[in-house]
């Protein structure tokens, strides 16, 4: 898989979630992990962030060890730390704690100058009924598709 065409996506969180707002966040790498996520072996759907003290780490991140590391090798499901700027980072801690707020990682790609890049977004959990309409929806829309084609 070539760098340029790296895109891993949080399927669940759109059918989970209200996206509020979303920003693109660099992540703090080790060498493996870089190389671990351009082959894309990477997992982010029960991931989630959070804040120690003014930072924002991103939890249950899966990266697969790197097939060719030896003992410099990274642990798969460590915090890594999200690097955005400083006002960012003041909204955000103030967004979240406001009632029902997280924020969630919706996808994760391969910058132009070859850096790897989260796009997080400010999410409100749905409710059972927000649920069963997005489903209602995507089968509407499958329908229409299907007699379109005919």
């Amino acid at each position: 898989m070539s760098d340029n065409n790296l895109y891993i996506k949080n399927k669940k969180a759109y059918f989970e979630y209200h996206i509020l707002d979303k920003y693109t966040a660099g992540i703090k790498l080790l060498g493996t992990e870089i190389k671990s996520i351009r082959e894309g072996k990477a997992n982010i759907n029960d991931a989630f962030c959070t804040f120690v003290d003014d930072m924002l780490y991103v939890r249950n991140l899966h990266i697969a060890e790197y097939s060719h590391g030896s003992f410099y090798n990274h642990e798969a499901k460590r915090d890594r730390t999200l690097l955005l700027q400083k006002k960012e980072l003041k909204k955000l801690k103030t967004r979240t704690q406001e009632k029902g707020l997280t924020i969630i990682p919706l996808a994760m790609f391969i910058s132009e100058r070859g850096f790897a890049k989260l796009e997080i977004g400010l999410a409100q959990g749905k409710k059972a009924f927000d649920k069963r309409e997005t489903m209602k929806e995507r089968d509407v829309k499958v329908e229409l598709d299907r007699v379109m084609k005919r």
